[in-house]
């Protein structure tokens, strides 16, 4: 159990299951301190605040996630524009709504995540991605930044491939401006088929020990078009 101290056990020694540590806070330093160490907090409404670092580690390398010639195409029709930080309260409500299967099922971005993480937004911490048709948000996703890593929380699709969109237009963002990797926490098919790899956690976290005591890329993020030309 979690004391009030700012410290957490060694991401080595959880548990098969990923499963690290309980209790604590969703402040600010301790969100910020459990990052930088590969740690994320995931639980639901019936459960005290856990926190965990699988094993193995879904994650991207730039330029890794996969664009199908199907979704290619759907881009080059240009139904879609991308933009930053610019909705980060709509994206992850709307993440929070959409009923989910498997892992992550159920409400587990509860109203005290939403502050949490609005709070490291404000602080240029935490980020979005979003998706609009028009100007009707059709999917997105967010997560939080540090060093050259983003470690990816959610996302969601309100209209075909929206979320896939998301993902594509922000590898493209984050290899131009030197990001090394995206830390998609947990496997699932779908992120399998997009690219994603089953990282073995000691060779994530000395990665992470590397990228992540880089310059932090804080504020509001500005998504450039023309990264979406390179497709």
């Amino acid at each position: 159990m979690l004391s009030q101290q700012l410290v957490f056990p060694s991401p080595r020694f959880a548990g098969d299951d990923g499963l690290l540590a309980v209790g604590g806070d969703l402040s600010t330093e301790r969100l910020l301190l459990a990052y930088r160490n590969g740690i994320f907090p995931w639980y639901d409404e019936e459960s005290p605040i856990l926190w965990w670092s699988p094993n193995p580690r879904m994650a991207f390398r730039p330029g890794e996630v996969h664009c199908s010639h199907s979704l290619r195409k759907w881009i080059r029709q240009r139904r879609y524009n991308v933009t930053m930080d610019r909705a980060f309260s709509d994206v992850i409500r709307a993440c929070a709504a959409i009923p989910r299967k498997g892992p992550g099922a159920g409400t587990w971005i509860l109203p005290e995540m939403i502050e949490a993480y609005t709070r490291l937004h404000d602080l240029g911490y935490a980020h979005s991605v979003e998706v609009w048709s028009g100007d009707q948000l059709a999917g997105g996703m967010y997560g939080v930044s540090l060093g050259r890593c983003f470690f990816g929380e959610s996302m969601f699709s309100a209209c075909p491939n929206a979320s896939k969109v998301a993902m594509v237009a922000a590898d493209r963002q984050w290899r131009r401006w030197g990001f090394k990797m995206f830390d998609a926490q947990l496997h699932t098919p779908h992120l399998e088929r997009m690219g994603g790899s089953a990282m073995p956690r000691g060779e994530y976290l000395d990665l992470l020990k590397q990228w992540g005591c880089e310059p932090d890329r804080t504020g509001a993020w500005q998504f450039e078009p023309s990264c979406l030309e390179e497709i």
